[in-house]
């Protein structure tokens, strides 16, 4: 008997109606206009095909855009009660000492009043020390050059939300 992978995930997101799609989409990026970009372009035929949409929704996106899909995301330490996903990207700084936890405060605030926004990095598998380098690090950028780095780390975390969304793969026999 021959078995096959079917992506049931991306089956199932091709599949929704557009509102739970774009709800869906939602909770992967806040931006608006980076959701009607991947629900214009349904259904996918892989997952590359879905990645390769939200990279060219990403690049496109205007200032505006990214500040709506900034605005989704909680300040590095302080994920948003009740949101599991920010809580589990951000697990490098649940074991932090209070020490770390109150400079990453002082470099968030002082980030914000930089850049005008909260620092993005994409926090999947990163621990709190090597955020907190980041941070130092990037907020001497200029703000054109911060705003390219927003734009490629909220599209691999818009990466790493869509694969969550479309991970489920069942195997037929």
């Amino acid at each position: 008997m021959t078995s096959r992978t079917i992506p049931g995930g991306l089956a199932r997101f091709n599949a929704l109606e557009e509102s739970a799609a774009r709800a869906a989409l939602h909770e992967a990026c806040a931006s608006a206009a980076w959701g009607r970009h991947l629900l214009a372009k349904r259904p996918y035929a892989s997952v590359e095909e879905l990645y390769a949409a939200s990279d060219t929704a990403m690049a496109g996106l205007t200032a505006d855009d990214l500040a709506e899909a900034m605005a989704g995301h909680p300040p590095i330490g302080r994920p948003k009660a009740g949101d599991p996903t920010s809580a589990r990207e951000q697990r490098g700084m649940a074991g932090a000492s209070e020490e770390l936890r109150a400079e990453m405060l002082e470099l968030n605030l002082s980030y914000q009043e930089r850049f005008g926004h909260v620092f993005l990095i994409c926090a999947t598998g990163r621990t709190g020390e090597q955020m907190r380098d980041a941070v130092r690090e990037r907020i001497g950028n200029t703000p054109e050059r911060e705003r390219e780095i927003v734009r490629a780390e909220l599209g691999k975390i818009n990466r790493i939300r869509l694969g969550n969304l479309v991970q489920e793969e069942q195997t037929q026999r």
